[in-house]
């Protein structure tokens, strides 16, 4: 693609149009783009219009996006096994934007010059710095040549997009080699500017016009230095560190009432700095505590200091919240005594975390208007940079050392606090909500349940005085915010409360799910959901009958919380719904929740906007389908005939979001039915085989799924319809990529499962070759486990010798060479208890014919291997039972494939006959030996002592010998 006049207006009237609000040209332009974008040379054309000045700026700003987004998409080499990968930028042309793009970036507008900065990060990902050695060099003679702040300020940008990669990258030679060449080529020039900044801002006191940018400037040196120093202490910032600890302390305890923002929401540029001077010298705290030793009574001063004139303004949080956690560092480190005296412990809880956890009119106005945001905050544990959450974890690293003096004057602090609230509850409502904000904030969480305990009040008296009342107090909408806590508290420490009381409260809990305040509800579905997940022992604490007499209002206010103002696409309640349908003896309700679900689902998929809601929509419909269907198979034909219209919809309008699951549900429907299938599903067959549907990665897993369903309830339909071929055609395309080889193995296996030998004969030849072929060329630990179990699947399904002739019939021998060189080393690395003994019993089954073939050299390593897969400890073979996982920390779709706990696949066990594989391996060798006497001798000679020890065990258990 060549810049002219024709190309800028063609391409300046689709970036316009990708602005319009009809979606009809919007899309068109979109889709005139993406095939611009393939040709070569478009990057540079882009390029050329965002500095085009006769150009719109709207213009240019989308042309800019563009440009960003083309580079995120392009610039990498496309996976070789992406199904549908985009045409990357070319080399020649990857160098002409390389050495174009830093002057370009530097001459434009703010709003411009972000979003090619950005792109150069993403570039800088890539190739720097060995494939663009010219880049810091040319960043930091800009960088030295520039007078303009605006420059120097996109140079510094760039340059902290850069280096960002040193704060979360793990270490390696190859990082450590890239960051020596940073640290060699912009430690100089980051000090130098820093330095020199100062003393514009120093001559310029009285003009907070002039002032703002260097500052600005001041805070990306502050970010650049955090970077460079996160690995650990650089020689350079080791030898300067005087100078620059002298720049930290110095802007610490600056001050100048000009730069104050007058909006409360607007952060100043002052603090800005401030609070990235925090992170600085708290890192180092961290890191080199040593180094920093010298100056840290000055700056624990100096943050002292801070916090006692921060206001609680929500423009003065990040510096409050970075100032705290430099304090809880000190805390916990060697040098906690500077906190060791009892007034210094007394001022610090008085007067920076008490005013830091006691709510603000900016908590209740969010409580009201984005319950979203408080629950994220408050629940979701996004509220780790929070005033309040920064100020609990203070007295947690004060307890580190002073855990009694702490934990006493907090019980007083919260009795206190109880205190004003009885004497006056309708003005001093937030004293409690301080007071129970403190017991839950600091109350240590075990990490295998989520529950917790405390040891600052006294549960069971704390629970009945303050908890309760709430619970029980009349009018689920009267404080919403103490209604709110009240539900948190019971949440957190729900192990703790008998179960008993849990049900007295259940009345109640139920009805706070139809109160107006959106947080009130959701915490409620909450409290409810996390309840019906206690175990206590194996088994979950409320059974299916506990729930019985509640199941009426449950249902109808749990469906009427989804009715509610802001709630209709609330992920609380529907997790909610999911666990009370996976738990209660449903009955009569099964017919009123499927319509509910089906028309929420036929809503929904109009326009998905809310993954962790969407998710346990449809696993609340496997929960049912599961519970209902499994007990009265008579309903699968209703739950068909309300879900298919809509799973219809999804798939015609392709919703990609929902497809996956779509296929998981009909899988479970499928599953759930007896044969002979209606011919609706027969019809469909067909489709699911289009390349088209196979081609999205998220689609694979649910469509294996759903082949698997088939082959199994209609095997001989599909092989009497000639339509093997077509899903062996499936299975080979799967497993020649190794993100999906597995994928192409469970389809194979249920072929080799559902069909007979007669059926499979023709094709074996050909199964054999791809895979043998995938093997040579790009073998995995995956790909070779998922062979042997396959390999063992067929042996057990329709005999050794067929194993053996069908691999032979590839290449003369080729069995034993497969078997030698790949089956038996790898044969213990198999997992699982149906895949052990699968595995086993077919290598047992295999000592016979090897003896028949005089290949008795291969026994003592076969069966060696088999015994230390037999007696390897049960936890490295199972996998544990997991529950429904959180889609809580979802944020936004992305093409992967989300699994339907609720319709999980039930494993089949192709040797249900076999109870015990220790037994059958006993009893298959003793047999054996009585024809070939040498195997006894080939066993003493092939087994370790460990594994002949356990053979001679488990043939005594058996009852049987060794002859």
């Amino acid at each position: 693609m060549e810049y002219t006049q024709e190309t800028l207006k063609t391409l300046s009237q689709c970036f316009l149009q990708t602005l319009a609000p009809n979606p009809e040209p919007r899309k068109q332009a979109e889709s005139l783009l993406k095939q611009a974008a393939d040709q070569a040379g478009y990057g540079m054309v882009i390029m050329q219009i965002v500095c085009e000045p006769s150009v719109d700026e709207q213009v240019r700003q989308a042309a800019a996006v563009n440009f960003k987004n083309h580079i995120k998409f392009r610039w990498a080499t496309p996976d070789a096994d992406d199904p549908s990968p985009v045409v990357a930028i070319q080399d020649p042309e990857k160098e002409q934007i390389k050495g174009a793009i830093v002057k370009l970036m530097l001459s434009t507008p703010p709003k411009i010059q972000s979003q090619l900065s950005e792109a150069l990060a993403i570039m800088s990902q890539h190739d720097y710095p060995r494939k663009w050695q010219s880049l810091l060099p040319e960043l930091v003679n800009s960088l030295s040549t520039a007078s303009d702040y605006t420059v120097i300020n996109g140079i510094l940008q760039t340059a902290n997009s850069i280096f960002k990669r040193f704060r979360y990258e793990f270490k390696s030679n190859e990082l450590y080699t890239d960051l020596k060449y940073c640290l060699d080529g912009f430690c100089a020039p980051l000090l130098d500017i820093f330095q020199k900044t100062g003393l514009v801002i120093a001559a310029n006191t009285e003009n907070p016009a002039i002032l703002k940018p260097p500052f600005e400037c001041l805070r990306l040196c502050s970010r650049i230095f955090y970077s460079l120093n996160f690995q650990e202490l650089p020689e350079f910032f080791e030898e300067h560190i005087a100078e620059w600890m002298g720049e930290f302390h110095k802007y610490l305890v600056y001050t100048n009432p000009l730069l104050a923002e007058r909006d409360s929401e607007k952060t100043s540029v002052v603090d800005e700095l401030k609070a990235a001077i925090c992170e600085n010298i708290n890192l180092y705290m961290e890191k080199n505590e040593e180094e920093f030793q010298a100056y840290l009574s000055q700056f624990a001063t100096d943050v002292w200091g801070l916090l006692m004139t921060v206001s609680l303004a929500p423009s003065q949080d990040r510096l409050a919240t970075t100032a705290i956690k430099f304090l809880t560092t000190v805390s916990k480190s060697v040098h906690h005594k500077l906190f060791a005296d009892p007034a210094t412990l007394t001022q610090i809880c008085e007067s920076i975390v008490i005013p830091n956890v006691r709510i603000r009119d900016e908590d209740e106005e969010l409580f009201d208007m984005n319950h979203v945001e408080y629950i994220r905050r408050d629940v979701e544990g996004s509220d780790l940079d929070t005033r309040r959450r920064m100020a609990c974890e203070l007295v947690k690293g004060l307890s580190t050392h002073y855990r009694e003096q702490v934990t006493g004057m907090f019980n007083g602090y919260i009795q206190t606090m109880l205190q004003q609230y009885a004497a006056a509850p309708a003005e001093n409502w937030n004293a409690k909500d301080c007071a129970i904000y403190l017991v839950v904030s600091l109350a240590p969480k075990q990490a295998s349940t989520g529950a917790a305990g405390t040891d600052l009040v006294n549960f069971e008296q704390f629970f009945n005085s303050q908890i309760v009342p709430e619970l029980r107090a009349q009018g689920s909408n009267y404080n919403g915010i103490l209604k709110a806590d009240a539900l948190k508290f019971l949440t957190t420490f729900r192990t703790l409360v008998p179960k008993q009381l849990t049900l007295e409260l259940m009345p109640q809990l139920i009805q706070f799910l139809v109160a107006e305040a959106n947080v009130v509800h959701s915490y409620a579905a909450l409290a409810i959901e996390k309840l019906l997940t206690i175990k206590d022992g194996r088994h979950t604490r409320y059974s299916a009958a506990d729930l019985t007499p509640f199941l009426q209002s449950l249902f109808a206010n749990l469906f009427g919380a989804l009715k509610l103002v802001d709630s209709q696409e609330n992920a609380y309640v529907m997790k909610c719904i999911m666990r009370v349908l996976s738990i209660a003896d449903i009955g009569p309700f099964s017919a009123q929740c499927l319509g509910e679900l089906t028309n929420i689902l036929a809503h929904v998929c109009k326009n998905p906007t809310n993954p962790s809601f969407n998710h346990y929509l449809f696993e609340a419909v496997a929960a049912l389908l599961r519970n209902a269907c499994e007990k009265d198979p008579g309903q699968v034909a209703t739950f068909e005939n309300l879900l298919f219209p809509v799973f219809q919809t999804v798939l015609e309008n392709d919703v990609t979001e929902f497809a996956p699951y779509v296929f998981q549900i009909m899988s479970q429907l499928l599953e759930t039915r007896r044969p002979p299938i209606p011919p609706t599903y027969l019809h469909i067959f067909p489709a699911l085989l289009t390349p088209l549907l196979w081609q999205r990665q998220a689609n694979v897993p649910g469509l294996v799924r759903l082949l698997q369903a088939y082959l199994q309830k209609a095997p001989q339909e599909i092989n009497q319809a000639n339509q093997l071929t077509q899903v062996l055609g499936v299975f080979e395309k799967l497993v020649g990529s190794k993100n999906t080889d597995h994928q192409g193995f469970f389809i194979l296996n249920t072929v080799v499962e559902n069909l007979s030998f007669e059926a499979l004969s023709p094709y074996m030849l050909q199964i054999w070759n791809i895979l043998f072929s995938r093997l040579q060329y790009r073998s995995t630990v995956k790909f070779i486990k998922s062979l042997i179990i396959f390999s063992s699947l067929f042996g057990v399904k329709h005999g050794p010798q067929r194993v053996i002739e069908t691999i032979n019939s590839v290449q003369p021998e080729l069995f034993y060479t497969i078997l030698d060189k790949i089956w038996i080393p790898n044969l213990t690395t198999i997992s699982g208890d149906i895949e052990t003994k699968l595995c086993s019993v077919f290598a047992t089954m295999l000592v016979a014919p090897l003896f028949q073939s005089s290949k008795e050299a291969l026994v003592g390593k076969l069966v060696n291997n088999v015994m230390t897969l037999l007696i390897k400890p049960e936890e490295e073979r199972v996998d544990e039972d997991k529950d429904v996982p959180d889609m809580d920390e979802v944020v936004g779709y992305v093409a992967v494939y989300a699994q339907l706990h609720n319709a999980a696949k039930k494993e089949d066990d192709p040797l249900k006959d076999i109870k015990d594989p220790k037994e059958f391996v006993a009893k298959t060798l003793a047999g054996v030996s009585q024809q070939y006497r040498s195997l006894s001798t080939v066993l003493q000679q092939g087994l370790e002592p460990a594994n002949m020890i356990a053979l001679g065990q488990f043939c005594s258990a058996s009852s049987v010998a060794l002859a």
